[in-house]
């Protein structure tokens, strides 16, 4: 279900995103309303599930992670998904992870220091989960994309 929001939430959400450190006085000079007004806003699209995090991005490079990656993971059986998922949420280098129609059944996102640590991480981790019955992986060369859904 989702939560109606208006187009005052609309507006906040806008600006947040755009710049998530603003403050709220800002926001709420921009929007015509009191700082408190804004606070409540953002207070219930939280608590309602219209916000669902915050916090900062870290750029994986500075910490030396120097290689993003895709593994498609084909499962023995598609209804075993939950408990590889649990497993893993155990391995801290994936960031994200998809259960997914086509190709795959589950998608991850992870991040590796080099190639060593990738082999590591695929052949002694992902691959010796129990269920899983073949990987694909797609390393990245760029992002150029990274951005938040339009509010409309």
């Amino acid at each position: 279900m989702t939560e109606k929001i208006d187009e005052l939430d609309r507006k906040i959400l806008t600006i947040i995103t755009q710049n998530a450190r603003i403050p709220f006085k800002d926001v709420a000079d921009e929007c015509g309303v009191s700082r408190a007004a804004v606070h409540q806003r953002v207070q219930k699209m939280f608590d309602n599930g219209v916000i669902v995090g915050s916090g900062y991005q870290i750029n994986p490079k500075m910490l030396g992670y120097q290689l993003c990656v895709y593994v498609g993971i084909t499962l023995d059986k598609g209804s075993m998904y939950k408990s590889v998922t649990a497993e893993l949420e155990k391995i801290p280098e994936i960031v994200e992870s998809q259960f997914t129609l086509g190709a795959y059944s589950l998608l991850i996102k992870l991040y590796a220091k080099d190639d060593q640590h990738l082999m590591h991480l695929l052949n002694n981790k992902i691959q010796e989960i129990p269920g899983v019955a073949n990987t694909e992986t797609l390393t990245t060369l760029d992002q150029k994309i990274n951005r938040a859904l339009p509010i409309d």
